[in-house]
């Protein structure tokens, strides 16, 4: 039975790569494109639905899986809809604060819900090692993150870097926000001794680099994931609501639960 999926932002340059990929998998089938109504001519030649009424749509496509990758605000309202219809929803949307995760995660009750800041198999392998290797290395290593993305991306750190960070943290039992220093500026003295600091950098048109540092006595070890296209976070998405459209709710699905 093949998998039906909504498409959010279909304009955007990761709604049109999602677009794409799933015309080209058989077990996919791509029953709408949602879009801003100003914005619908410009997707008038596709084979589907073209809309800019979720609520209109999921009450015409039961099941559907709705993948989306669009701002904080506008996931909040998609995830209350779908919610409503009881359609799945894989959600890519980075910057979630706080409070805003908990409705997400409130909705994960009732939909079959994935939440992921990043799509790639290989950074959520990543996810599942770093531990070990904060672990094994033992608390006489600093640890730093570094991410560098295109210039228009519009959240920093990144969410990636974020939970990357976080894991790392959690792996030498921290707390991640008593101890992240995602700014350093001025006379601040000395690095504190359980401190992870992020950094960001933004320029020209990165899809994605992450470096995890492991900063210890005479050496120094890095590991890095480079995107080198969105084709990467698109296909991981799509996988992600294959795998979803099967599943119950009840709990806040991950991509590394797909694996």
């Amino acid at each position: 039975m093949n998998c039906d999926v909504v498409i959010m932002g279909g304009c955007g340059r990761m709604g049109g790569t999602l677009i794409r990929l799933a015309q080209q998998d058989s077990e996919l089938t791509v029953k709408a494109v949602i879009e801003r109504a100003e914005r619908l001519d410009d997707l008038e030649n596709l084979d589907c639905v073209v809309s800019h009424d979720l609520d209109e749509v999921l009450a015409k496509t039961p099941r559907a899986v709705v993948v989306e990758f669009t701002s904080p605000e506008a996931t909040l309202e998609h995830v209350r809809i779908c919610r409503k219809h009881g359609n799945p929803m894989v959600i890519g949307t980075t910057g979630l604060k706080p409070d805003q995760l908990e409705i997400v995660e409130a909705a994960a009750q009732d939909i079959p819900l994935l939440l992921a800041p990043n799509m790639s198999v290989g950074i959520n392998v990543l996810l599942k090692i770093l531990p070990q290797l904060v672990q094994m290395l033992g608390p006489a290593y600093d640890m730093e993150m570094m991410e560098i993305h295109h210039g228009r991306k519009k959240d920093a750190p990144s969410g990636t870097a974020l939970k990357l960070a976080q894991c790392m943290a959690e792996a030498r039992g921290l707390v991640y926000d008593e101890v992240k220093r995602h700014c350093r500026d001025g006379i601040i003295g000395e690095r504190k001794e359980n401190e992870v600091g992020v950094v960001a950098l933004r320029g020209g048109d990165v899809v994605g680099d992450h470096t995890a540092y492991f900063f210890g006595p005479g050496e120094r070890i890095e590991v890095t994931h480079r995107a080198h296209s969105r084709e990467n976070f698109a296909q991981g998405a799509l996988r992600a609501a294959k795998w979803l459209f099967k599943q119950q709710p009840g709990r806040l699905y991950s991509v590394g639960d797909t694996l």
